[in-house]
């Protein structure tokens, strides 16, 4: 935000000011800082507030009083500010209603119709604020903003579509001249905003007549992102879906692989006809100008779509009473669907493949790409074996089947055997990686019979896809390239083991008395000595990835607790008092010589 009193004198300054708002950098700056960048409108709505109360001008604070801002107000910047964010309040609280979940009901859309009236009337007390208190271009800016938001209400409104058009244009207009003056960052504003602007006047002329573009055509004009396109999106799949239940009207069955099932549900006609056309963006011919991410969005979108049918399918089958043949066309149209979805599923997981590998080889840049591990690409290829056996199991699961069935099941069988291939050559790469020549020697072996396998019969098959039978060859090369590179790093390694064995024997400590300054070092999780672990079949010489040095058993052994005889000390005896015994002693008898004695 930039906002800048013009230079002029310095009566001037006291009398009139005019003030500069850069409109468009203020609302991107405070979209991207309260919550906008997320779609979070509410959080949007905070700023006034603040606002409010740094200018001192709340409404009172126990009776609400209104304080109109005229431009006697407008003291300084701010006040405009004030104004444009609560048009933008307005306008957020429609958006807010306009994106829910389930769309706006009637109530919700008359809340929502309300408040775009509400945006538009102070838009216009923004334009009239700006023409006297602002400069020439906030003031342009300001009208470029109010025609804007006059023609989202009559776009949302439905109806005035010339006049709508005209607000458009106008807005247009001036976000053009105004992207060719000021710094590189209003000048992409400007751009950004005009680009935005573009398919909603597309739609006007196409609701007036004077536009050739089908209805089907509009899907790739809303492609862009940016939150003057929110309401045109809302209006673009209210469109597409009736466009929808009108081609959905005249389709009445599905047709797969020789068979025909009927469609009598509408909403089950709706589902497949959109998941229809989102397959044309990704298996037609400008597939290979779009993007992997935007191919995944389109991906989880068929996928929504087909989930969809097959849901309204279960619902019509739970109501089908004991109409056998209604149950058995809509369970084979459930099948039908199913197997369209798992091998839609395949494309998109090889689609993931694709990705994994052009990152296979890439080292980490600046920006901290994330690089594909090979493990990663055999949890890839377990998925797409699982598909492809759920797929062909699927097919395989009638009785009497076509021939369109049973070359569909040849190949899946195909695909199972390409991809069993391409996972053991990746499992051998993840081997090699971990410093295991043999197993990685076996595993490339191995693969390399697998491919071997797979092209012979891939070239046995009449419409073998010869960008497949291209890949295999490569791929057959690569398996005995990295045969060659195996078996040679694996003599190297051998030649050198004795080495190798020596300088780790060397190393190995037999003491364990610095097992303090270990933990100091490398934390609590020291390696345990060898006399811990008789238990583990581990090398005696450690791992050759640890950091640690390899010990066998602490020395000098440490102090340990020995168990002794205990000590009796007889406490009670000086507390007994014990019976006198003088009547069971011996009395002597003196005679009358003894007496004189005494």
């Amino acid at each position: 935000m930039e906002i800048d009193e013009q230079s002029s004198t310095a009566s001037d300054q006291i009398n009139n000011p005019k003030f500069s708002v850069n409109v468009l950098q203020l609302l991107k700056s405070a979209q991207m800082q309260h919550g906008l960048r997320f779609g979070d409108y509410a959080r949007y709505r905070a700023r006034l507030r603040r606002l409010y109360k740094s200018l001192k001008f709340t409404h009172g604070r126990g009776k609400y009083t209104k304080r109109a801002i005229t431009a006697s107000t407008v003291t300084e910047v701010r006040f405009l500010h004030l104004v444009l964010y609560t048009a933008e309040r307005a306008w957020s609280h429609a958006m807010e209603k306009k994106t829910l979940p389930d769309g706006p009901n009637a109530r919700q859309r008359s809340y929502l119709i309300g408040r775009l009236r509400k945006a538009v009337r102070w838009a216009s007390v923004f334009q009239e604020l700006c023409a006297t208190k602002g400069d020439s271009r906030t003031s342009l800016e300001a009208e470029a903003y109010a025609s804007y938001m006059k023609g989202n209400l009559l776009f949302e409104q439905d109806q005035n579509w010339d006049i709508a058009l005209k607000c458009f244009k106008s807005a247009r207009a001036v976000y053009e001249e105004l992207g060719k003056y000021g710094d590189l960052e209003n000048q992409v504003l400007c751009r950004e905003r005009v680009e935005e602007l573009e398919p909603s006047i597309r739609y006007c002329l196409h609701k007036i007549g004077e536009s050739n573009l089908q209805t089907s055509e509009l899907v790739h004009i809303g492609e862009m992102e940016g939150p003057a396109l929110d309401l045109f999106k809302a209006k673009l799949e209210a469109v597409m879906a009736e466009a929808r239940s009108q081609q959905a009207a005249s389709m009445t069955e599905f047709q797969w692989l020789g068979h025909r099932f009927p469609v009598s549900n509408a909403k089950t006609r709706v589902s497949i006809l959109k998941a229809q056309e989102l397959e044309k963006d990704v298996n037609g011919p400008t597939a290979d100008s779009l993007p992997a991410e935007k191919k995944l969005v389109i991906f989880d979108k068929i996928f929504a779509a087909y989930n969809e049918a097959r849901s309204y399918i279960r619902t019509d089958l739970a109501t089908a009473g004991n109409s056998e043949n209604m149950k058995d066309d809509l369970s084979g149209l459930d099948k039908a669907i199913g197997a369209v979805l798992g091998k839609r599923t395949i494309e998109r997981n090889q689609l993931l493949v694709s990705m994994a590998k052009s990152k296979l080889s890439k080292v980490r840049d600046d920006k901290n790409e994330k690089v594909t591990k090979p493990e990663e690409l055999v949890r890839l290829y377990d998925l797409l074996l699982q598909n492809t056996a759920d797929l062909s199991d699927l097919v395989s699961s009638g009785r009497d089947r076509k021939p369109e069935e049973v070359t569909f099941a040849e190949e899946c069988e195909l695909k199972s055997f390409v991809f069993r291939a391409e996972r053991c050559f990746y499992l051998a790469k993840s081997y090699s990686l971990a410093g295991k020549r043999a197993e990685a020697y076996a595993l490339f072996c191995r693969a390399r019979s697998l491919v071997d396998t797979a092209l012979k019969k891939l070239q046995s098959f009449s419409n073998a896809d010869q960008v497949t039978i291209k890949e295999l060859k490569m791929l057959y090369n690569d398996c005995r390239s990295n045969i060659c590179i195996e078996h040679a790093t694996g003599i190297m390694e051998e030649e050198k083991a004795p080495e190798n064995l020596s300088k780790k024997i060397s190393s190995i400590s037999l003491t364990g008395n610095d097992k303090k300054m270990l933990v100091q070092s490398y934390g609590p999780e020291v390696e345990k000595l060898l006399m811990e672990k008789l238990d583990e079949y581990e090398s005696a010489v450690g791992d050759p990835t640890t950091k640690l040095t390899p010990r066998i058993e602490a020395f000098p052994p440490a102090f340990q607790a020995v168990p002794r005889n205990p000590i009796v000390l007889d406490l009670a005896y000086n507390s007994i008092e014990f019976p006198s015994l003088d009547h069971r002693m011996k009395k002597e008898v003196k005679g009358f010589i003894s007496r004189l004695w005494r």
